[in-house]
């Protein structure tokens, strides 16, 4: 039967359901290796431990908390949320919290660097994941890509901008960072493109409305956490 109403719809929604929770928990734990790692965290993620550091909330609430203000940020920007959008704003900093409670903290270097290189392709798993299930972008990739048709500048310019601001004032609020803060950086491009194609769903599974919002003069955005 068709995506519409049949079985066949239903098993494709349930498909897009699993891979965006699971997707979501495991960028999430992700996080929270990494953070155990000790060699440096992503952008957000250094502020997320600034803010937590000062406020003394774990890094998981500090991700809800500013996750839920970015996406404040798309009220003036005309921006419209989907449940992959609400979900990443809760689900990250719940798995993060959980994944650390249970997660040791290792002290050779010879574990930390591994569980880094790990942490990091993890992340890329989760980003094919949950970016592939098309529930609509995170909150940080909305406030990207309405700056982006606000201003009119283009989308690698405006997320580089957003990327440094966002890593020098965790910084500044003491958040870690290191070599693995550049070694993402590197990596989770290519690593997450490779798994946006793996886990990429056929065309006809996914609703119209779902679809990956297209630019102004032709600049397709792309789907990135």
């Amino acid at each position: 039967m068709s995506a519409s109403g049949g079985p066949s719809g239903g098993a494709s929604l349930a498909r897009r359901l699993l891979q965006l929770y699971t997707g979501l928990a495991l960028y999430g734990a992700s996080g929270a290796l990494q953070l155990r790692a000790g060699l440096g965290l992503a952008p957000w993620d250094v502020l997320n431990q600034g803010v937590a550091r000062h406020t003394g909330i774990s890094i998981g609430a500090a991700s809800i908390a500013i996750g839920a203000l970015v996406l404040l940020l798309w009220i003036p920007l005309r921006q419209r949320p989907g449940l992959g959008t609400v979900s990443n704003v809760l689900v990250i900093g719940l798995a993060m919290d959980a994944t650390l409670s249970v997660a040791p903290d290792p002290r050779s270097l010879w574990i930390r660097i591994p569980l880094l290189g790990f942490s990091v392709v993890l992340c890329a798993v989760a980003t094919g994941l949950y970016i592939s299930a098309r529930f609509g972008p995170g909150p940080r990739d909305g406030l990207m890509t309405g700056l982006h048709r606000r201003t009119g500048r283009s989308v690698r310019l405006v997320r580089t901008c957003i990327e440094v601001a966002v890593l020098v004032t965790g910084f500044v609020l003491g958040g870690s960072v290191g070599a693995g803060t550049v070694f993402y950086a590197l990596a989770i491009g290519p690593l997450s493109q490779f798994f946006l194609r793996l886990f990429a769903l056929p065309e006809q599974a996914v609703p119209a409305a779902a679809a990956a919002p297209v630019a102004p003069a032709g600049e397709k955005v792309p789907d990135l956490v």
